[in-house]
């Protein structure tokens, strides 16, 4: 039995989110079916990351074992199974004991505002043509660092037993027309990137002060933060494995 790496990209638009779900489409359950049909046998892959409904990915990770040698043309026949909008990066063999949720040392998000009207933009960001303060965002995204506990930014009914991440990066950019949101953490809660960004925005129309948005923080209450942004803003940027854990793709 050898273990396998994929490495994938996405537009979320279509799916139900990333994970298997019982009669709804996936990006995973179609992930799945690619493989199985290439290798002519039921595969059921297990993901690095979880993305919701509409969030796209530029990179996420599964990885599946198989007892036979895979397809020598596995990436472009992969790609000639899967639908338009998911793509095959790479795959890669790996130790037999390497998973990729718990060996990612980390991951990275991305969040797209425009501020004028772009129909190149309108399913891979979100039209906010509201003035922002970007001096205040940058605080409020500075402020973010000094914290550990991101229980006010984690969507109820999630199954988690600490709400503790390190970010080790916050910062804002224009660039464009565009105003992008950068963030990694070591993990991230569901619904987390989205709570702060919402949560941000109110601080960035000065609708909520720097100082209460500390307050929502530390109030460790999700009903303090703003959840409402919708998805297709989101991308899972990256996924962070230490060094030489993989090598070339196949």
């Amino acid at each position: 039995m050898a273990r396998y790496f994929i490495e994938v990209a996405y537009m979320g638009a279509r799916y139900s989110g990333f994970q298997v779900q019982d009669k709804t489409l996936t990006v995973q359950s179609e992930i799945d079916r690619g493989i199985s049909v290439l290798m002519r046998e039921p595969v059921e892959t297990t993901g690095s990351s979880r993305t919701d409904a509409g969030v796209h990915a530029r990179q996420n990770f599964l990885h599946f074992d198989l007892e036979k040698p895979l397809h020598p043309q596995f990436v472009y026949k992969m790609n000639a199974i899967l639908p338009p909008d998911i793509v095959v990066r790479g795959v890669y063999p790996v130790a037999d004991d390497l998973h990729s949720r718990f060996a990612a040392t980390g991951r990275s998000y991305e969040y797209t505002l425009y501020t004028s009207k772009d129909p190149f933009l309108r399913d891979r960001g979100y039209f906010y043509p509201y003035r922002l303060d970007m001096g205040l965002l940058q605080e409020a995204a500075g402020i973010l660092m000094e914290y550990v506990d991101f229980s006010t930014f984690s969507k109820r009914n999630t199954q988690v037993k600490t709400f503790n991440c390190t970010i080790r990066e916050s910062v804002w950019r224009e660039e464009d027309g565009r105003i992008v949101y950068n963030v990694s953490a070591n993990r991230f809660l569901r619904g987390m990137v989205r709570g702060m960004v919402g949560t941000m925005l109110r601080v960035g129309r000065e609708r909520l002060s720097v100082e209460g948005f500390r307050a929502a923080i530390e109030g460790r209450d999700c009903t303090l933060a703003d959840f409402a942004v919708p998805p297709q803003g989101l991308s899972l940027m990256r996924v962070h494995y230490p060094e030489g854990v993989l090598g070339k793709s196949l």
